[in-house]
C-alpha cells in the first residue's frame, strides 16, 4: 500500500485541482476524504462553483446525503444526460454514511463523460483495498487529506499566509496553531476575521493581532507553559497551569501532548548534539529558527537523564488522566498542576 502523501504533496493536488475547475477542466468523477477536512470541501466547494453556470444548476445540479441515500439512487441521478448543458453535476456528501457505498463502484468503473460525480467523506476515507477506491483511482481523482502532525501545523500556517501576501510572526503561528488546534479550517475561518481587522497596510501578522482577533492568551497557554518549563521558570509555568486547568472543559491529554512532544524534541536536541549536528538542529526538530535559543536553554535545564525522567513523567501523568492506577482523587486540574511541579523539580 502506498505511503501517505505528506500534506506539502496534498496542498499541490488540491491546487492543481482548483486551477483545472476554475479552467473548466473537470474529471468525471472526484473522491475527496481524509481526517482532515479542509482541503476535500474546499475542492468540492470550487467544484460546486465552477462546474454550472446559474442558470443550469435548478436542472442540472444534485446534492445527496450518505445517510438519506442509496448507491442506487446516486447510480441512477449519475446516469441522467444534462438538460440544455454540456454536463450535469451530482454531489454526494456525508458519502461514509452510506452503507451501500462501495456499490458506487459499479458506476465509477465507466462513468458517463457528460456527468461530474464528486464523492464527500467528512473526515473518513473510502477503503484503499476495495473496488470503490480502485476505479475512481482509474477513471478520476483521489485526493486524501490527512491530519497534519503539530510540528507541521505552524509551518502550514507560514504558508497559508504568505500566499496572501504577508508574514507571520514566530509566536504568532504558534499561539494560532494551539488555538486551532488540528482544524485547517477554523485557521482559515479565524484568518479571514484577522484580516478584516487589520489596519490596512499590515505585512506581518504579530501576537497582539492573533490575541486580540482571535481570542486567545499567549500569556496562558500551552505554548507559553512549554516555553516556562524550557527556562524552568517555575512560578510562571505554576501560574499558567492552574488557569489552564481552570477552563471549563480542560483535558490533560490537551496538555501531556504537547508536553510529551516538547520534551521529545529536546530528546532529538541532545541526540544532535553528541554528533555534532547542531547545525541541522531547527530543520530535523521541526521548529523555526526563531525557538532555536529556548531548546538551547531547555538542553542545559533538562540534561539527557532528566529529560528522560521527564517524559516517563508525563506518560505516566497521562495514563493516570485517562483513569489508570494513582490518580486517586485528583482532578484533571490537579494532575497538570502535579506534573508541571514535578516536571520543574527533576
Amino acid at each position: 500500500m502506498a505511503a501517505a502523501k505528506s500534506y506539502i504533496e496534498v496542498d499541490r493536488q488540491a491546487k492543481n485541482i482548483l486551477e483545472d475547475v476554475r479552467r473548466g477542466i473537470f474529471k468525471y468523477v472526484y473522491l475527496l476524504m481524509g481526517d482532515e477536512p479542509y482541503y476535500p470541501d474546499l475542492v468540492a466547494k470550487a467544484i460546486e462553483d465552477n462546474c454550472l453556470q446559474d442558470w443550469e444548476k435548478d436542472f442540472n445540479q444534485t446534492v445527496m446525503f450518505g445517510g438519506d441515500c442509496t448507491a442506487e439512487d446516486v447510480i441512477t441521478a449519475a446516469r441522467r444526460f444534462p438538460m440544455m448543458a454540456e454536463r450535469q453535476l451530482v454531489i454526494l456528501k456525508e458519502a461514509q454514511q452510506m452503507k451501500s457505498l462501495e456499490e458506487l463502484a459499479i458506476y465509477c468503473e465507466k462513468p458517463l463523460d457528460s456527468t461530474v460525480l464528486v464523492i464527500l467523506m467528512h473526515r473518513a476515507s473510502a477503503d484503499k483495498r476495495r473496488a470503490l477506491y480502485k476505479s475512481v483511482l482509474k477513471t478520476g481523482e483521489v485526493l486524501e487529506s490527512n491530519l497534519l502532525r503539530d510540528y507541521e501545523l505552524p509551518r502550514w500556517i507560514q504558508g497559508f499566509y504568505e500566499e496572501k501576501g504577508l508574514r507571520i510572526h514566530p509566536e504568532a503561528c504558534s499561539l494560532l496553531a494551539e488555538s486551532a488546534g488540528e482544524d485547517l479550517g477554523k485557521i482559515a475561518v479565524e484568518t479571514d476575521k484577522l484580516l478584516k481587522n487589520l489596519p490596512e497596510g499590515v505585512k506581518e501578522i504579530s501576537v497582539e493581532d492573533v490575541e486580540k482577533n482571535v481570542g486567545v492568551s499567549r500569556q496562558y497557554s500551552i505554548f507559553e507553559l512549554t516555553k516556562c518549563l524550557s527556562f524552568r521558570d517555575a512560578a510562571k509555568a505554576l501560574r499558567i497551569a492552574a488557569r489552564i486547568g481552570a477552563a471549563p472543559r480542560f483535558a490533560m491529554p490537551a496538555a501531556t501532548g504537547p508536553i510529551a512532544n516538547h520534551f521529545s524534541r529536546i530528546l532529538k536536541y541532545h541526540a544532535l548534539i553528541q554528533k555534532g549536528r547542531q547545525a541541522d538542529a531547527a530543520k530535523v526538530l521541526g521548529v523555526n529558527p526563531y525557538f532555536m535559543k529556548e531548546y538551547d536553554a531547555a538542553v542545559r535545564n533538562y540534561p539527557l537523564e532528566r529529560c528522560i525522567r521527564a517524559v516517563s513523567l508525563i506518560t505516566e501523568y497521562d495514563y493516570k488522566s485517562k483513569g489508570g492506577a494513582g490518580a486517586g482523587e485528583a482532578t484533571q486540574a490537579e494532575l497538570l498542576q502535579e506534573l508541571v511541579a514535578k516536571l520543574l523539580n527533576i
